[in-house]
């Protein structure tokens, strides 16, 4: 079963579901491919992963990196999950661009090339924002491009985790 809770951030407020298996979504409120109530088969519980999430948030929230990790429980496709887990990877303060994370699958899958845009539609396909760090993901020019809870969140993000503003570009496309 899929339960619901929620979570006030300085940002709005954070829609948590997920289960005995662990958090399987966190979106920001009106995010774009925010999960629907009508979705979500369970109610509002407080269960553990969500006091561990909570947990995370808050220590995330206060400017410091977290030392644990609440239990994930992520659902996609099998190269959603590949891109998913490279986030994971993407260290506390650093940014990565869309064309890495391809030249990493390529290098991976043995392939010559893979496709930046592809990545960029599974990383906006992330369903738990800010724990698996969509965020820390640029264009390669060092824009700010896509982010499914808008790219003011992006910035302000990345601002607490201390990215300099000029290392980022003032771009805004894909």
């Amino acid at each position: 079963m899929q339960y619901i809770s929620y979570y006030k951030s300085p940002l709005g407020e954070l829609l948590l579901t997920g289960g005995e298996t662990g958090l399987d979504g966190l979106w920001f409120e009106g995010a774009k491919y925010q999960a629907q109530r009508s979705e979500l088969q369970g109610g509002e519980k407080e269960l553990s992963v969500f006091v561990q999430t909570k947990e995370w948030l808050d220590v995330y929230f206060s400017g410091r990196k977290p030392g644990h990790m609440p239990p994930l429980h992520m659902k996609g496709t099998a190269f959603q999950m590949e891109v998913w887990n490279i986030l994971l990877k993407i260290p506390y303060g650093k940014t990565v661009s869309y064309g890495e994370i391809a030249q990493e699958i390529a290098k991976h899958r043995r392939v010559a090339r893979m496709s930046a845009q592809a990545v960029g539609g599974a990383v906006g396909r992330n369903k738990i924002a800010i724990i698996v760090p969509c965020h820390r993901v640029i264009g390669t020019d060092g824009s700010l491009t896509g982010y499914a809870s808008g790219l003011d969140r992006k910035r302000w993000l990345l601002n607490l985790e201390g990215v300099s503003p000029q290392a980022l570009g003032t771009g805004g496309g894909s």
